[in-house]
């Protein structure tokens, strides 16, 4: 699909979506598109949020698409990709939008949501029908704007393209994807977009001293791995250094996962999704950053081989883990993966992002991701690019009292607390003894929003939630922290 600003509509266009906000103004836009009156339509049509009105006119599909009141970039996405998505059967090859009412910067969110509804959820399906003709290399979308857009457009599409590349990588189930795949696409994204990429096999890892990142592997046929990506940006003044949980199948080890909903557990490298795309998405946008990427990957599996409750493991700090639960192994590899990048880049600012408890669901649900930071400044630069984005977290506590939890009698620090409550918490006091004492970390518990309930999918699907985060915040956010 190729996507332009237009002066007007081309005879070809025989789909056009007209968003509105609830305190819309322009009526006559619509009556001309519509035939229908102004007083009828002011009837009928309230641009609420959700609301999607259909009409033929001239010929014509027409769709009014409520945005609500104010709406954040996410309500645009969403109305956007919602409309397209339930229609793309009928939709022809050529659609337009029209946003000479709209602010130009919508024209972003305008292109991402289109070009999601490209995503087709039925990955290994017999019976898949053809791709609907817009969205392949004869279709277009036309943005009917007042003023020029295309840097706008270029970002909103380079996002969506990353974001459906991660929607496969999260929907893959376990035998179609293993700790190898998530390097083979660091390494395609690297090469293809001027980053750099190593990627550290098991034997390397082990003389690195990745040990607990080993240990949560060590039950799987499939070798665990160490990806660490660099993107230096022209003019970059700070270092940013991302670390991304990629568990590409977590079974819980010998503390095994309750059945019912194990097969999710292919999700469980949302983080790493997101680090992934993170990387691929600044080094196309050029952002004036130096950005460090580290995803330690593997799968949590059972055999004989496999980690046991009590055993006591090292880690690449140095410090000694008692494993009082082999389901709480997610902490374990982000702990190397945290160490490693303050010994080996010293970045400004630190961030890792996990799918990491169902502690933070029950406390959040499946509306924002749980924020965890004692840098305030930093907690109110990330909080700010999440309300922008629409992909919302929430500060929780990291108070000394909760570190009471992992202390062990056999070791340095225990990787479970075992209460009952506030596991959240203790997960990101666990990660935070591994940052050794940095000023700028951030811990980003994305459980509840990285693999969710969707209207774009019969079941649960990748979000490819943090990477407009990420983005947003890297673009505009970070100053002196």
């Amino acid at each position: 699909m190729k996507i332009a600003c237009v002066p007007q509509f081309s005879d070809d266009c025989q789909a056009l979506i007209y968003p509105i906000t609830s305190d819309w103004a322009d009526w006559s836009v619509l009556a001309t598109a519509t035939g229908v009156s102004e007083a009828l339509l002011r009837e009928e049509v309230k641009g609420e949020k959700g609301e999607i009105t259909p009409f033929f006119a001239n010929e014509r599909r027409v769709f009014i698409v409520g945005l609500g009141k104010d709406p954040r970039s996410s309500d645009i996405i969403r109305a956007l990709r919602t409309v397209v998505f339930r229609h793309k059967a009928k939709l022809s090859a050529v659609i337009g939008v029209e946003m000479s009412n709209l602010p130009a910067a919508w024209a972003e969110f305008v292109a991402n949501g289109v070009r999601l509804a490209e995503y087709d959820f039925g990955l290994y399906k017999t019976d898949t029908k053809p791709a609907p003709v817009w969205a392949g290399p004869e279709g277009r979308l036309e943005l009917h704007l007042a003023a020029d857009a295309s840097a706008a457009i270029r970002k909103g599409e380079i996002l969506a393209e990353t974001q459906l590349q991660l929607f496969r990588l999260l929907n893959a189930p376990a035998n179609h994807k293993n700790p190898r795949t998530l390097a083979s696409w660091a390494m395609q994204s690297g090469d293809r977009y001027g980053y750099s990429v190593r990627v550290f096999d098991a034997g390397e890892c082990q003389a690195m001293g990745l040990a607990s990142l080993l240990a949560v592997g060590q039950g799987s046929p499939n070798e665990a791995g160490f990806i660490v990506m660099e993107y230096k940006g022209e003019g970059a003044s700070q270092t940013v250094g991302l670390v991304g949980k990629g568990v590409t199948f977590d079974t819980g080890g010998i503390s095994i996962k309750p059945s019912e909903n194990m097969h999710l557990m292919k999700s469980d490298m949302g983080g790493a999704a997101a680090v992934l795309g993170t990387m691929e998405a600044a080094a196309r946008l050029r952002l004036p950053v130096h950005l460090v990427g580290i995803v330690p990957t593997t799968e949590n599996s059972i055999d004989g081989e496999s980690m046991k409750p009590g055993d006591v493991i090292p880690s690449y700090a140095g410090k000694t883990i008692e494993v009082t639960d082999t389901d709480a192994e997610g902490r374990l590899i982000l702990a190397d993966g945290l160490a490693y990048c303050v010994k080996n880049y010293q970045p400004d600012v630190l961030i890792d992002l996990a799918t990491l408890t169902g502690s933070v669901i029950r406390t959040l649900g499946y509306q924002a991701a749980g924020l965890f930071t004692n840098n305030d400044k930093l907690g109110k630069q990330l909080k700010r690019a999440g309300e922008h984005t629409g992909e919302r977290l929430w500060r929780l506590p990291l108070w000394e009292e909760y570190a009471e939890h992992l202390k062990s009698d056999v070791a340095d620090i225990r990787n479970f607390s075992g209460l009952p409550h506030s596991q959240a918490i203790a997960a990101a006091k666990f990660l935070e003894v591994f940052t050794e004492g940095h000023s700028a970390w951030a811990h980003l518990d994305i459980a509840g929003t990285a693999y969710g309930d969707t209207d774009f999918a019969p079941q649960r699907a990748g979000t490819a939630y943090g990477v407009r985060l990420l983005i947003d915040f890297l673009e505009r956010q970070i100053v002196d922290i």
